[in-house]
Formats: C-alpha cells, sequence, structure tokens
C-alpha cells in the first residue's frame, strides 16, 4: 500500500511538472518571470510516468502469480487487463516523448513546447483510460477523469514551474494577470469533474455515512485540505497582486511555494484516497469502522453506517475557530509574517475544521 501511495504522488508531480514546464514555455517572455527548468528534469520526469504508472501493475502481477509463472502472467495482464493495455500505451508515448525532449537542441523553440504538451496529453489520455472512472463508465468516466487530471495538472503544474524554477520576481504582475483566470477556470472544471468522479463511488445522501470508514475519512481530510489551498490561491491572486502594484520589489514566490506544498500534502491524500475500499455497507460489515472514527467514538454503538450531523457547542466553537485561522492566515501575510508559518496556520485550518465536523456527529 505504501508503495502505491508514493508512486502515486510522485506520479502526479511527475505530469504537473512536464505539463506546467511545456506549457509555461509558450507564454511571451513579457508575461512570465524568467524561467529555467533543466532538460533532465523534464527527462527523468518521463521516465518517472513510464516507472511510476507501472508500479500499480506490477503488484497485480505479484498478486495474481504467487511464485507460478510470472512470465505467464505479466504476459496475461498487460495483454487482456485494460490497466494493462493501458499502460503499455503509456510507455510506448513515454519513449516516444522521452526521444523527443533529446532530440530537440533549441528548448525556446515553439515546436519543442507544443510537441512536448501534445505527447504529454497523450500520456494523460493513457492514464484517464486506465482509470477507475472508465471501468464504471466508458465514456462518461474516460471525459471526466481525463478533464479532472488535465486541469489539476495545467493549474498546479504552473505554479511548481513558477514558484520553484523562476529566478528573480520579474513580470510576476504581468504572470498573475493571466494565471489568474486560468486558475479559476482550472479550479472550475476541477470542481465540476470531481464531483461526477466522486458519484462513482459515494452517493451524496450517505456522504457523511462514509466518514466512518477509511475512504470517507480521507475524502473528508481532501475537501477541507481545500480550504487553506483557496486562502493561498486569493492571495496569491489578489493581495500579492496588490502588493506588487505598490512594490515591486516584493518577493511573491515564498508564498507561492507554500500553496504547492498544500498541493503536495492534497496529491497525497488522493494518492492514499485511491487505494481504500469503496465506502459501502459490505465494506462496514467486513471492515469495520476506521480507526480514526474509533478513536473518538470508542464504546459506542458502531454496528449501523449512519452518521448524522447536529449543532452543539463544541463544533460551533471550532467552526469560529476556523474562521479566525483564516483570517489570522491573511492578517500575518499582510504583516509579513514568514511565509511557512502561514503553512502551519493552514495545517491548523484543516484541523480545527475536522474537528468541527466530527466532534458535531450525534
Amino acid at each position: 500500500m505504501t508503495m502505491l501511495i508514493i508512486s502515486e504522488i510522485l506520479l502526479y508531480l511527475c505530469f504537473s511538472i512536464l505539463i506546467g514546464s511545456f506549457f509555461i514555455a509558450l507564454v511571451p517572455s513579457s508575461l512570465k518571470p524568467e524561467i529555467s527548468i533543466q532538460r533532465w528534469i523534464q527527462v527523468t520526469a518521463t521516465l518517472g510516468i513510464a516507472i511510476f504508472s507501472f508500479v500499480p501493475i506490477l503488484l497485480l502481477i505479484l498478486q495474481l502469480d504467487k511464485g507460478n509463472d510470472l512470465v505467464g502472467t505479466s504476459q496475461m495482464v498487460l495483454r487482456t487487463f485494460e490497466v494493462g493495455k493501458a499502460w503499455i500505451s503509456t510507455f510506448l508515448v513515454a519513449n516516444v516523448l522521452f526521444i523527443f525532449l533529446l532530440w530537440f537542441e533549441n528548448q525556446s523553440n515553439r515546436t519543442y513546447s507544443i510537441g512536448g504538451l501534445v505527447l504529454t496529453f497523450l500520456l494523460i489520455l493513457g492514464l484517464g483510460w486506465a482509470s477507475h472512472a472508465t471501468s464504471i463508465s466508458h465514456v462518461k468516466g474516460f471525459v471526466t477523469h481525463t478533464s479532472h487530471f488535465a486541469a489539476v495538472t495545467i493549474w498546479i503544474g504552473v505554479l511548481l514551474v513558477v514558484s520553484w524554477f523562476s529566478k528573480g520576481i520579474s513580470n510576476w504582475l504581468n504572470f498573475l494577470k493571466w494565471f489568474t483566470p486560468v486558475a479559476i477556470i482550472c479550479f472550475s472544471v476541477t470542481a465540476i469533474s470531481g464531483i461526477v468522479l466522486m458519484t462513482y463511488v459515494v452517493d451524496f445522501n450517505k456522504y457523511t455515512d462514509a466518514w466512518m470508514l477509511p475512504y470517507g475519512q480521507l475524502l473528508l481530510i481532501k475537501h477541507l485540505l481545500i480550504i487553506p489551498l483557496l486562502v493561498y490561491a486569493a492571495i496569491n491572486s489578489l493581495f500579492v497582486k496588490k502588493k506588487l502594484q505598490n512594490d515591486l520589489s516584493f518577493n511573491p514566490k515564498p508564498w507561492a511555494k507554500v500553496e504547492s506544498l498544500v498541493v503536495l500534502l492534497i496529491f497525497s491524500v488522493t494518492a492514499a484516497l485511491s487505494h481504500q475500499s469503496p465506502p459501502t455497507e459490505s465494506t462496514f460489515k467486513n471492515e469495520g469502522p476506521s480507526k480514526l472514527y474509533s478513536y473518538f467514538y470508542q464504546g459506542q454503538n458502531l454496528q449501523v453506517m449512519n452518521v448524522e450531523l447536529a449543532a452543539n457547542v463544541k463544533g460551533i466553537s471550532l467552526l469560529i475557530l476556523s474562521i479566525l485561522l483564516i483570517g489570522l492566515t491573511i492578517y500575518a501575510f499582510l504583516k509579513k509574517a514568514p511565509a511557512f508559518l502561514t503553512f502551519l496556520l493552514s495545517i491548523l485550518i484543516v484541523f480545527s475544521s475536522y474537528l468541527a465536523l466530527i466532534l458535531s456527529i450525534k
């Protein structure tokens, strides 16, 4: 399980770096800070996609083989399973991209960026083909998962590349002018497609019931992590923009880096979430409630998968605390506090919001 989660996190990062580097390269130099991302990073990310996307295939092969015929089992999985066929396509496209990256000498050439972007998008299509959503609904699931992942990688990819690979802060204000609407569009597509994907696993009417299981706990934490992500998005798009208008020497990179750290947390939770059993009655009967949920409600009757919320003093107090922490995060930015301090505040926002909901269960 740990290997699967780590490989998936690294897979998300590889895609984000590739999409971000190729996308930002197409933007005129006057509308972005100076970016310096070496070719070996793109090559490594390409190899990473081929390797990390194979990890779940490898574990599946080992699970089915059980020491009998490793070669035969490998051929069966790669030739007959949809995830195996999808990985073969991913491997072939990754090889083409690898050769493409080594073939072009001039990285500033627009053909280089366009070709890299097209090949990376083909890799995203392969990932969508192998997704759980596609196995449930071939066309709708494929389109939804692909659009969800593409929107995430464009938004987060550009953010990662600019925050970690830019030199200086020149043209940052011009960058924010076009990146802010792009980020809003990507977030909107991500949110809508994410809701659709969630309905494949969780019934809206049973969303809180799912909290009793590990899947529901991780889903709740993922949704709560979106709160500080939106706070940082607001800081970087609104407050940083205003700050730069008044002070061109202001360095916005630490705040963009902190936002990318929140994204890394979301990637981590998403990776862990994708390898949990679906929150169904049968899962609850076979596996029982999650350890985290049981910690808060140990000693109570946890034989029925049913969660209802009711307002109480503890829940309302913690909710107010979460709102105050959001305000404190913005205040810390305005008072020029270290960016990492606000990252700790964002963790507290998620923690207090989580407790506000968990302790409001009747």
